[in-house]
């Protein structure tokens, strides 16, 4: 079966344009409206973008309140194609290089309720943002993260290089923190905006998005995960340098460890919950003793 195939099998239907829906985390369960919501902000950093961007403002669904596209002085079109698919776009230039910069510069300028981040090459699909919104509205819930891996996901993209990095990663972080993700290195996630001080982001490269994880857990805050379609992405060439970039993740990893405690909450990381579609967990707000962060 051809690629383009697959990546029409892998999206699913959009809500219509002029009806506000509610939000489902299992694949394909019908949408109910809601009449009072959260302002959502989505943000997207590209450069360099014009082929992929095109789609992802096509996609979005349209009842997102604020779209930020963070531009790393792309000198292919991408502003100019993107005011074209929405016009109310807010830019954003991004003032240091790497993607984690370019996500802190976008959620810095943020005015949404909610946050999303999500990738500007078209590997991820904006109809699935309602999974990742309706765990941060009705549960108590603070960050959602994508993974391919639970049922109703999955990757037409991951090498099996980068696979195998992935799972040791995540492993490496199951078993320092206690968590039991699926999911490590995917950057499709949302989270309340009143937590972003709490993260205390200072990365500046792909490493973010395993930042957002590690700092949430230790801040005590509950990260959940939905499953999620990864798509090839539909033009150019990925940024992404496998084994720099793991280095720099597991380096992100060491530094978020806490120090050593005598007085320790023995409850530890919360445990699992939650169906196959959707896992939570949270640490321990009575943890003392942690480091600074980078």
């Amino acid at each position: 079966m051809a690629t383009e195939e697959l990546v029409n099998q892998a999206t699913h239907d959009q809500p219509s344009d002029t009806e506000l829906v509610a939000y489902s985390v299992v694949p394909g369960a019908p949408a109910q409206p809601s009449p009072e919501l959260p302002s959502i902000s989505v943000v997207i950093p590209a450069k360099n973008e014009g082929g992929n961007v095109e789609w992802v403002l096509q996609s979005m669904p349209r009842w997102i309140d604020e779209v930020i596209l963070v531009d790393g002085n792309s000198t292919d079109g991408t502003v100019e194609v993107a005011k074209s698919q929405w016009p109310d776009l807010v830019v954003v230039g991004q003032k240091s290089p790497g993607k984690g910069a370019a996500l802190r510069e976008g959620f810095a300028s943020a005015t949404g309720d909610i946050v999303v981040m999500i990738d500007a090459d078209g590997s991820m699909d904006p109809g699935e943002i309602d999974r990742y919104v309706k765990p941060l509205i009705e549960d108590d819930c603070d960050v959602v993260k994508g993974s391919r891996w639970l049922a109703g996901g999955g990757s037409l993209d991951i090498t099996p290089f980068r696979k195998f990095g992935n799972r040791m990663l995540l492993a490496i972080v199951n078993r320092l923190f206690g968590s039991r993700f699926t999911e490590l290195c995917y950057g499709f996630m949302a989270f309340k905006r009143s937590c972003v001080e709490r993260l205390a982001l200072t990365a500046d490269g792909f490493e973010i998005e395993t930042q957002i994880v590690v700092n949430a857990l230790r801040a005590g805050l509950r990260v959940e995960e939905v499953a999620s379609m990864e798509a090839p992405r539909r033009h150019g060439r990925s940024h992404l340098r496998p084994i720099r970039d793991g280095f720099r993740v597991l380096a992100t990893v060491l530094r978020a460890l806490p120090r050593p405690a005598s007085n320790r909450d023995e409850g530890g990381l919360g445990q699992g919950s939650g169906s196959s579609e959707s896992r939570s967990w949270r640490q321990s707000p009575g943890l003392d003793g942690l480091e600074g962060l980078e």
